[in-house]
């Protein structure tokens, strides 16, 4: 990418840190970044994306601070943020709502409705571009909430546990779409059947902390040997959170 992280502190609370002097740079190209209910993913990406900023030490993408209000809008231009919850607006379609986002990021109005169709033809959501958010299916929501980040041609994107509540065709497929994409993804996530074929890295995070970081390959060697081939990542997974627990 990289989104790069120096000595960064966040906490809701004062005195509980959700994250604490956290040093980090997250690779370029496509990297899950797996962890625990409450490892703190959630945080770390929006601090990413600036929806919060960092109580010390920074942020950056390209050098540019998240920090500065100088450089927080081309940031927001270059950095794209999917929630674990989409909001949908009330009674626009697919299409409307995509080129609505692109509006809201500095597009004009009829660039932003000629990018919004391509945006969803790049989701494979073209023929449903008429049709009301609120009447798709979850995984077809989230796949709209892909499109909004793409439609104003964003670098990266953020996308925190955005496989959630999909059924297994849905996961293939939204995994799929991903990875025909050119920009860098960071996805979150607590489930390991989210490590697809598809993704170069993998990065654990658990209680603020970096367990492990590498390519995917590295990742499943930590499996213990005799393990399943299709339960490299589970393992390797447990391996690596129950190994630094009891360090």
């Amino acid at each position: 990418m990289p989104i790069g992280f120096r000595s960064a502190s966040f906490g809701y609370r004062r005195r509980s840190p959700v994250v604490q002097d956290f040093t980090f740079a997250f690779p370029a190209g496509r990297t899950v970044l797996l962890g625990p209910n409450g490892a703190g993913k959630s945080t770390v990406l929006s601090l990413a994306a600036s929806v919060l900023r960092p109580q010390a030490g920074t942020v950056t993408y390209g050098g540019r601070e998240t920090s500065r209000r100088s450089t927080l809008a081309e940031h927001r231009r270059r950095v794209a943020w999917l929630p674990q919850h989409i909001e949908s607006v009330p009674r626009l379609t697919a299409r409307e709502q995509v080129a609505y986002v692109g509006w809201l990021k500095g597009m004009t109005r009829k660039d932003a409705w000629d990018a919004s169709l391509r945006a969803l033809e790049r989701v494979e959501l073209g023929e449903l571009a008429d049709r009301k958010v609120r009447r798709m299916s979850g995984g077809q929501q989230r796949r709209v909430g892909v499109a909004q980040s793409l439609v104003h041609e964003a670098e990266v994107l953020l996308l925190d546990e955005p496989t959630a509540g999909m059924d297994p065709r849905q996961r293939r497929v939204f995994h799929e779409i991903l990875g025909s994409l050119d920009q860098h993804v960071l996805l979150s996530t607590h489930d390991v059947a989210d490590l697809e074929d598809t993704y170069d890295h993998v990065v654990v995070l658990d209680g603020g902390t970096v367990r492990f970081a590498g390519p995917v390959r590295d990742f499943h060697a930590l499996a213990p040997a005799g393990t399943a081939p299709g339960r490299l990542a589970e393992a390797a997974y447990h391996a690596t959170v129950r190994e630094e627990a009891c360090a």
